[in-house]
């Protein structure tokens, strides 16, 4: 996947979800089977998740210091996905720094914007990295380690259709 093709899927992947979420009612939002996370406490996930990215991409010059270059070519992106789901197999859990807290309903319109704003600002910052920085730079994944920037991007463009289907799958056993 080149660059403007991985961008382009990763905000989609992850507006797709937002919008999902956003027109969900109130009480499918707010369901939660078997002490799992309900909807609401998935959409922060996701914010809680992207948060860090963008502030890493605001600044090369930061990644590059803190991080440094990578030892390895950036994976291809069903080889990348298949490392992370089996981490996730292997009982690989988000760390409690993006673990959300119970859910309000009345932060929806405000979570939801800060979201599609942050996918925005990442959008922004993407554009100012060429193929050879996406596949050079790295940021650390909690569950994979050091990956480079294309490979953190297959990862968490994967991560918002996980957290999807977890909410199709949850709502299975809704019977409001």
């Amino acid at each position: 996947m080149n660059r403007q093709e991985l961008i382009n899927q990763f905000t989609k992947n992850h507006q797709e979800f937002v919008e999902y979420v956003q027109d969900l009612s109130d009480e499918k939002l707010m369901f939660s089977p078997s002490e799992k996370w309900n909807a609401g406490q998935q959409l922060n996930h996701i914010y809680l998740c992207l948060l860090p990215i963008e502030q890493a991409l605001a600044s090369k010059e930061y990644i590059l210091n803190k991080f440094g270059l990578s030892d390895h070519s950036s994976l291809p992106y069903e080889e990348i996905v298949k490392h992370y789901i089996n981490a996730l197999n292997k009982g690989g859990k988000a760390p409690d720094r993006f673990v959300p807290e119970t859910f309000d309903l009345l932060n929806r319109p405000l979570l939801t914007s800060k979201l599609y704003d942050l996918l925005l600002k990442i959008g922004q910052h993407f554009e100012n990295y060429s193929e050879e920085e996406l596949d050079s730079l790295v940021l650390p994944h909690p569950l994979l380690g050091r990956l480079t920037i294309r490979e953190l991007f297959y990862v968490m463009t994967d991560h918002a259709v996980h957290h999807h289907k977890q909410v199709i799958r949850n709502l299975e056993e809704f019977h409001g």
